[in-house]
């Protein structure tokens, strides 16, 4: 179908198949209230009043895929444990399939606990493995992935330095699609940061940006942004490059343009997930071959949105679309 208004790409947004790499993990969180501190150790005690369990990291990106219409497909490494059955769970209730994932009896699957009294953050419990996929484990997430992505119109990686993702699976995975035409996007952390070569969108955020260029700079320093983006694009021979400068909008560079993008004004309420929400609207925006700017455009404004919310939540695409139309954003 010809994409000629905001509707007609939300609903080309539901025709579309995503392929999800990268590290996926549990977000538990534990509410309740504090009244008192323990008479064994100077810290207070909380007495529960209710527990949460939520998918998170490459998962949450899969939830605003499928919030936003599309169709995802999850291709990641979890323990053979407890955990990873209340993941596969979690991806039941969810609807979303569990045809990429793979288990390994040498791996934990990543939980996060949060404990929570009100507002108050008080501890953070974090169960994971970090170590590098074993040759055993890398052959069969290769060979998901290599058997996944003829059928789905664009793949994301979204690397949490967690393990899953290492320089062998992105150069395998960006040659056969490239064979097969099919776009590349990544959301990238320090270990990997330099193995994306060849990629469609590389979006880093502006930490990341200076951390993987070794240079330090303000985000309103638009000329040495320039600069540093151009390296980066040249060094990874991608298309484009969209830095997300937080408050301040994004920034997108392709070989013949480039934008910035101011965020638009809104109540911020927590940050939490936003950069999820934001490749997962580039890359529909890719898979449907859509301008830099567009892309940029659109995705700014969905980061701002998720932004009003408290946790970590998934685009609503009505409001999205909404939005879209009221600030005249042009395809």
């Amino acid at each position: 179908m010809a994409i000629e208004s905001i509707p007609d790409l939300f609903k080309a947004f539901q025709k579309l198949k995503v392929l999800v790499i990268g590290d996926v993990m549990i977000d538990a969180y534990i509410w309740g209230t504090v009244s008192r501190i323990s008479p064994e150790a100077p810290v207070p005690v909380v007495n529960v009043k209710n527990r949460e369990k939520r998918m998170g990291g490459a998962a949450n990106v899969a939830l605003n895929l499928q919030s936003l219409g599309a169709e995802p497909i999850l291709c990641a490494v979890l323990g053979d444990d407890e955990e990873a059955n209340i993941f596969e769970d979690l991806l039941e209730k969810r609807n979303i399939t569990a045809k990429g994932i793979i288990r390994s009896k040498d791996r934990i699957t990543t939980i996060k606990e949060r404990v929570l009294s009100g507002s108050q953050h008080l501890l953070r419990v974090d169960s994971e493995s970090l170590e590098p996929l074993n040759s055993s484990e890398e052959n069969l997430l290769s060979q998901k992935i290599l058997e996944l992505i003829p059928e789905v119109d664009v793949v994301v990686f979204e690397d949490y330095d967690k393990g899953t993702i290492n320089a062998q699976i992105i150069q395998d995975t960006v040659e056969r699609a490239q064979e097969l035409g099919k776009p590349v996007v990544v959301d990238p952390k320090k270990n990997n940061f330099f193995y994306y070569k060849g990629v469609d969108l590389f979006k880093p955020n502006l930490k990341e940006l200076k951390e993987g260029m070794n240079v330090n700079f303000e985000h309103s320093n638009q000329e040495v942004l320039k600069s540093q983006t151009q390296l980066l694009r040249e060094r990874l021979s991608c298309k484009m490059v969209m830095t997300t400068l937080s408050e301040k909008g994004v920034y997108i560079q392709s070989e013949q343009e480039d934008f910035l993008i101011p965020a638009y004004k809104r109540s911020i309420s927590d940050v939490s997930g936003a950069g999820d929400t934001v490749i997962s609207i580039a890359a529909l925006c890719m898979a449907l071959n859509l301008k830099a700017g567009f892309v940029a455009t659109l995705s700014n404004l969905g980061g701002g949105i998720v932004c009003e919310e408290l946790g970590v939540v998934p685009i609503d695409a009505k409001k999205l679309e909404v939005e879209a139309i009221k600030h005249n954003l042009q395809l």
